[in-house]
């Protein structure tokens, strides 16, 4: 396990059930969008890497015959746990296990989604091969994750204020990146799809040390006038609010 591993176990582990409510991972439009590009049968095995509180994996479990969930934090497992039960998923077996080396026998699934966490793997290109190699031929791979516009200023700036929200952050990657990444490691890319959130400053500054927080608020009191434009941002009712950028890809292995 790396530094940036250790890190996101300690971080997740302290806020799992944070994710377990929240409201942007549990958002049922980009779930249906998800699922609309898995297009999944009632015959195929899927894994879900980093599976978090699960609720990727029982947007699929009723769709699919199995969905294996992975994930490193044993506090996230617990979580997705209590949910596989209120939603009687018998279906979802879950196991731990670091995303750069996943337990099981190379094309062995029939789908593999990866969602809302990439942007903390030290090293994307190897997890990706390691999805790549468990995927059979044929088989589908959906990644869904935070992203930044193809603007330098604001890719920085994004994910200097996540790598303060979050010290296991290493980097939201641009959709284009996304693709070339994709495509580098064999796979055929079918569908890409941004998305933007415009949320509060509190979805950066929530469980985060005072110290970050007012880094944080100075980073978005500091911007650029375009840049601000750029990111929406604006005072609702004395909070700060700006855009979130994320990226979904479909992508087929031949």
């Amino acid at each position: 396990m790396g530094q940036k591993e250790d890190e996101a176990r300690k971080v997740f582990g302290r806020r799992a059930a944070l994710y377990t409510r929240s409201a942007s991972h549990a958002d049922p439009q980009v779930l249906a969008d998800l699922v609309r590009m898995a297009a999944p049968r009632p015959d195929q095995r899927a894994l879900d890497v980093a599976t978090g509180t699960g609720h990727t994996a029982l947007a699929l479990a009723p769709l699919v015959r199995e969905v294996v969930g992975t994930d490193l934090t044993p506090e996230m497992l617990a979580e997705a746990g209590k949910l596989r039960k209120q939603r009687g998923a018998a279906n979802y077996p879950l196991v731990r296990c670091d995303a750069h080396a996943l337990p099981f026998a190379s094309s062995s699934f029939d789908l593999v989604s990866c969602r809302r966490a990439a942007h903390h793997f030290s090293d994307v290109k190897r997890a990706l091969a390691e999805m790549c190699r468990v995927l059979r031929t044929g088989g589908h791979l959906i990644l869904d994750d935070r992203s930044v516009p193809d603007n330098a200023a604001a890719d920085r700036l994004m994910n200097a204020m996540d790598r303060l929200h979050d010290p296991s952050h290493v980097r939201e990657y641009r959709a284009g990146e996304w693709r070339a990444m994709v495509e580098g490691a064999g796979l055929k890319v079918q569908e890409t799809k941004r998305y933007v959130r415009h949320r509060p400053m509190s979805a950066l500054t929530e469980g985060v040390s005072p110290a970050d927080a007012h880094r944080i608020r100075e980073l978005l009191e500091g911007m650029d006038e375009d840049i601000r434009e750029l990111f929406d941002l604006r005072d609702l009712d004395g909070e700060f609010h700006h855009n979130h950028w994320f990226v979904m890809l479909s992508a087929v292995k031949p």
